[in-house]
C-alpha cells in the first residue's frame, strides 16, 4: 500500500507539472509517514520543522526523522524555522484571545508559511492528516494544519498509519510517541484533548449496531465521537455558498 499511495503521489506531481513537495514534520507518526511516502517518489521533497514554544521531545523526533531521511534518500532537504518570536509578537497584538484560538493561531502561522516555502519552490503542500481527523471528528485547525493541496493519508486511519510507518521502518521513538497536535504549552496529548484513544475513535466510525447493544464505556465513546463529529462539521463540509435563483 505504501507503493501505491507514493506512486499516487508521484502521478499527481507528473500531472500537473509540481516540482516539489513540501512537508511540515512534528515528529509524530502521521507527518513521518507522509514526508516518507513523498521521499519516496524521487521527487524533490523539503521537510520543514516549525517550531513555537515547542517541546524538546518532539523537536528531537522530528530531527531524528529528518536524519533518518536524508541517510535513505537523496531527494530530501530539511529546514527549521523558529517561528517563536513571530508568534509571541502576534500573540502580543491580541492580548485578549484565549487558549484555543491561540492554538489554533500556531497551526496557522505554519501553514503560512509551509505555502511561503511551497510558493518559492513550485511546489505544493502535501498534508499529513488521517481518517479520523480529516474525516471522523475534524481534530485540526481550520485554514491551518487543514490547508493542503493534496492529503495522501486522509483515508487511513491511524491503525493503518501505524501499520504503514512500521512497514517503511519508521523510527521507534516516533512509533511509540503518544500522539500529539503540540499546539500548546502544557505539551497535552490528543488523547488528553478528546478523552479517549484513537482505537476507540476507529471502533465508533466504523459503529453500525444497535445502540442498546453497547455498555456504558461504548456509549461515552460514541458520544464523545458524536460530539466531536457535529461540533466540527463546518471543517469537513465545502463552503456554504449562496445559490442565485435564475
Amino acid at each position: 500500500m505504501e507503493k501505491i499511495v507514493s506512486e499516487w503521489i508521484r502521478s499527481y506531481c507528473i500531472d500537473n507539472n509540481i516540482k516539489t513537495l513540501v512537508v511540515g514534520i512534528s515528529g509524530g507518526i502521521d507527518s513521518a509517514l507522509v514526508s516518507t511516502l513523498c521521499c519516496m517518489t524521487g521527487i524533490r521533497t523539503v521537510v520543514v520543522s516549525l517550531p513555537i514554544h515547542q517541546n524538546i521531545s518532539q523537536l528531537k523526533r522530528a530531527h531524528l526523522h529528518s536524519e533518518w531521511l536524508k541517510n535513505k534518500f537523496d531527494n530530501v532537504e530539511f529546514m527549521e524555522i523558529d517561528l517563536t518570536l513571530l508568534f509571541d509578537t502576534f500573540k502580543e497584538l491580541f492580548p485578549d484571545s484565549d487558549n484555543l484560538s491561540l492554538a489554533n493561531s500556531r497551526s496557522r502561522l505554519r501553514m503560512t508559511s509551509l505555502y511561503q516555502i511551497s510558493a518559492s519552490n513550485s511546489g505544493i503542500v502535501v498534508g499529513t492528516g488521517n481518517k479520523i481527523e480529516d474525516f471522523g471528528i475534524g481534530f485540526f485547525t481550520k485554514y491551518g494544519d487543514g490547508g493542503v493541496d493534496i492529503s495522501p493519508i486522509a483515508d487511513f486511519t491511524k491503525s493503518e498509519v501505524r501499520s504503514m510507518s512500521k512497514n517503511i521502518g519508521i523510527i521507534e521513538e516516533i512509533l511509540i510517541a503518544p500522539p500529539t497536535d503540540g499546539l500548546w504549552d502544557d505539551n497535552r496529548t490528543d488523547e488528553q484533548q478528546i478523552g479517549c484513544s484513537y482505537q476507540d475513535l476507529e471502533w465508533a466510525m466504523d459503529y453500525n449496531q444497535n445502540p442498546k447493544d453497547l455498555d456504558e464505556h461504548q456509549k461515552n465513546i460514541l458520544n464523545i465521537y458524536n460530539s466531536f463529529h457535529n461540533r466540527n462539521k463546518h471543517k469537513m463540509s465545502p463552503i456554504p455558498v449562496f445559490i442565485r435563483k435564475k
